[in-house]
């Protein structure tokens, strides 16, 4: 799928080059000002693309819930804009499940509509750690916390879909799911932890779970996207390691595919936006347009996915609807399974359990 946007990616420069911002997306789509019947609901608000993300959905004119874990820092970063009666700030912690609950219940109670929510939140290649409920951080942070914030908030995306505006889910992902899929075996590292691996595959179930949403739920005019936002320099990156950045600095490549964090929000806004997305969902979007598959020896920056990016079955063994919440493991049990032959399986962080948290899959 072209868009009036290929050209302006075919060769980048850098930060601030001819690729478009999340605002150009908003006046390409001539939506300045004319959304004030919507409701936006939008993760991870106090710094990166989420603050860019924001500012250009707001020029809309709907109306923006944002969330962030510090409240006080997302309103010295989203600056005047917490000033509009239009926006609402919401308290979010997406390492506690606790929190999800919360955040998911102080929106409800406030908002009847929701017609777009964007899962931008996220961590990368984090030490090693565990969340409050014990999955590994970046897992837990990544996927599990979103994916129950979008199944608590799934009947009133539903409610809030039309025949001219079906609602949108937008989940970010990154090009490094490519390199690896979901370990089923091991996906909270019991075993020997690597950070971007890690990453990787938080990365991979984002992207399944919006194939999977869309899959369940187009036909309930509820659709999805991932999106895979570029190279932003950002506090996302405050793991990684000098040496790491000394190398991407000296690639030909990496510096030329940098992006602003107003270009890096354009995609998912264009993802949240674009007439020419309305009615379909389940694509993995980079550079403003649907991703192809990528070439044989590929960079990690270059464009296009591989092949376990999209997985029917795998999406559909990984993804259900949230049901019961408990505290410590994860027990997934489905027709699927069974389906499969396999016996009733329990995943999860077995050293840190405590108790049980359920989450059942449903069979649509």
């Amino acid at each position: 799928m072209a868009t009036r946007y290929e050209a302006a990616h075919e060769n980048p420069t850098g930060p601030g080059d001819q690729r478009p911002t999340a605002l150009q997306i908003i006046k390409d789509e001539q939506l300045l000002g004319k959304w004030s019947d919507k409701t936006i609901l939008i993760t991870g608000c106090s710094s990166g693309i989420g603050i860019e993300t924001a500012k250009a959905l707001h020029e809309t004119g709907a109306t923006l819930y944002v969330t962030a874990r510090d409240l006080n820092k997302a309103k010295g970063a989203l600056g005047s804009l917490v000033d509009s009666d239009r926006v609402h700030l919401l308290e979010l912690d997406l390492s506690s499940l606790a929190s999800v609950r919360k955040a998911a219940e102080t929106f409800l109670a406030q908002s009847k509509k929701l017609n777009i929510l964007i899962a931008n939140a996220g961590i990368m290649a984090t030490p090693e750690g565990r969340t409050a409920d014990g999955f590994e951080l970046q897992f837990g942070t990544n996927r599990f916390a979103h994916f129950l914030f979008i199944q608590l908030l799934l009947p009133t995306l539903k409610a809030s879909a039309t025949s001219s505006f079906g609602s949108r889910v937008v989940v970010l992902a990154s090009c490094t799911h490519r390199a690896g899929g979901i370990n089923f075996e091991d996906f909270s590292f019991a075993g020997k932890y690597h950070p971007w691996i890690a990453y990787a595959q938080s990365k991979t179930a984002n992207i399944y779970t919006a194939s999977e949403l869309e899959r369940r739920f187009g036909k309930d005019g509820v659709h999805a996207h991932a999106v895979h936002p570029g190279l932003i320099f950002t506090g996302l990156l405050q793991f990684i390691d000098q040496a790491t950045k000394d190398e991407w600095a000296k690639d030909p490549v990496i510096p030329t595919r940098a992006k602003r964090p107003e270009q890096g929000a354009a995609t998912t806004v264009w993802a949240a936006t674009a007439a020419a997305l309305e009615g379909s969902g389940g694509k993995y979007l980079e550079e403003c347009q649907v991703s192809r598959p990528a070439q044989p020896n590929f960079k990690e920056c270059n464009f296009g996915h591989v092949e376990h990016t999209f997985d029917e079955e795998k999406e559909r063994l990984f993804v259900g609807e949230v049901v019961g919440v408990g505290e410590a493991l994860v027990e997934l049990r489905s027709e699927i399974l069974r389906a499969r032959g396999m016996r009733w399986t329990v995943w999860g962080c077995r050293r840190a359990a405590m108790k049980f948290l359920r989450l059942t899959v449903i069979v649509s």
